[in-house]
């Protein structure tokens, strides 16, 4: 049980801190600096970006709206100097993430190597639209991919005929979802891949019985009235963990405000990305607080990767670290989709690692698998 207590199952306690956010600052002339790994509770790169910008790479503020009529906040990475048209990628995640931290590294990287990259928020978060802050939604999480490529495909430097989807944890199983039934998306790649209807409907390696799915659907259920007669959203665990006594003990923070000295390897590195100068963003919610506690109401009804043998006969590659605790949503997959969706495993990574650690991102293999299948 310790360790599923790390997977979104963690007892944290205490009440989420306030948060100031500043304004958007101009991208006119941006450079960045790479975060360090030490330290916590703040912004730590130029702009309030965890990465540094290549120089070689411009980075521009865009919005544009999805079918629901919300409005989602995206970084275009465009390679300088560009000349014709060229192949575009639409990047996001992790789940709780925002564009300045890992969606935006990948961007960043796949720009310097000659794409049109397009890192964006998901609806309700980061600086995206959306009345209720910080609601989870896998449909409407799946439509913004569709929404960015929509956005790409109309921009003059784009080969609309060329456009993939890079994806990064829990977004990933929206990014396959996506390109299973929108045809646009020629080719699509995940890291660290999270089905979150599996994880919050089954729990960690699907561990929950069907009496705890069903308390979980009480506890759901019930938050559903004190929300109705408070006029509030709660915050809560998007994967509902349980005590010792067999209840549901759902926390308003994701990761802990300071990292317990018995705190188990999967808390350890979580925290390490989201509560460090590493990858610590205010507009986070992993790094600063909690998602809406009804969140995992729309996981259950929603399941993603259904229709993945859709997805034939355009290639999915799906990268998970060797020693990744998520490891086994890549192996499923591509177990259920084997003429569709290849695999690689990276010796010595952890799920994390694959976030921002550009010493073990495959990105030479991702360059390789986009080159091949947006040809």
């Amino acid at each position: 049980m310790e360790r599923r207590k790390a997977l979104g199952l963690i007892a944290a306690t205490g009440a989420t801190a306030a948060v100031s956010f500043t304004a958007r600052p101009s991208f006119a002339a941006e450079s960045g600096h790479a975060a360090s790994a030490t330290g916590q509770g703040k912004a730590t790169a130029k702009a309030g970006y965890t990465f540094a910008l290549d120089k070689n790479v411009r980075r521009t503020s865009v919005r544009f709206k999805n079918r629901y009529g919300i409005e989602v906040a995206a970084d275009l990475y465009v390679p300088k100097n560009v000349r014709g048209k060229l192949p575009a990628l639409v990047v996001s995640g992790p789940y709780g993430a925002v564009k300045e931290q890992s969606s935006g590294l990948y961007a960043n990287e796949f720009a310097r190597r000659g794409y049109v990259a397009l890192a964006f928020d998901p609806s309700f978060t980061g600086e995206s639209g959306g009345t209720v802050r910080d609601v989870g939604s896998p449909d409407i999480f799946t439509e913004d991919y569709s929404a960015a490529v929509d956005f790409l495909g109309v921009q003059k430097i784009v080969d609309r005929e060329r456009i993939g989807a890079q994806a990064i944890c829990g977004l990933s199983g929206m990014a396959l979802t996506a390109a299973a039934t929108d045809s646009r998306i020629k080719a699509v790649a995940t890291s660290s891949m999270y089905d979150m209807s599996r994880s919050m409907s089954r729990g960690h390696e699907d561990y929950y019985t069907r009496e705890q799915r069903q308390k979980v659907v009480d506890y759901l259920s019930r938050q559903r009235w004190i929300d109705a007669e408070k006029g509030t959203f709660a915050r809560g665990s998007h994967e509902v963990p349980f005590d010792e006594n067999g209840n549901v003990a759902p926390s308003n923070l994701i990761l802990p405000k300071a990292l317990p000295a018995d705190a188990d390897p999967v808390t350890k590195i979580f925290f390490d990305y989201y509560r460090t100068e590493r990858g610590y963003h205010p507009r986070s919610i992993i790094s600063t607080t909690a998602w809406t506690a009804t969140t995992p109401m729309s996981f259950f009804a929603f399941p993603l990767t259904t229709n993945i043998e859709l997805l034939a006969p355009r290639k999915a590659l799906l990268v998970a670290g060797a020693d990744a605790h998520s490891r086994y949503y890549s192996e499923d997959v591509h177990a259920k989709a084997p003429d569709a969706a290849d695999l690689v495993i990276v010796p010595g990574a952890d799920h994390v690692d694959l976030y921002d650690r550009k010493d073990l991102i495959p990105f030479d293999r991702l360059d390789e698998f986009f080159t091949k299948n947006l040809a």
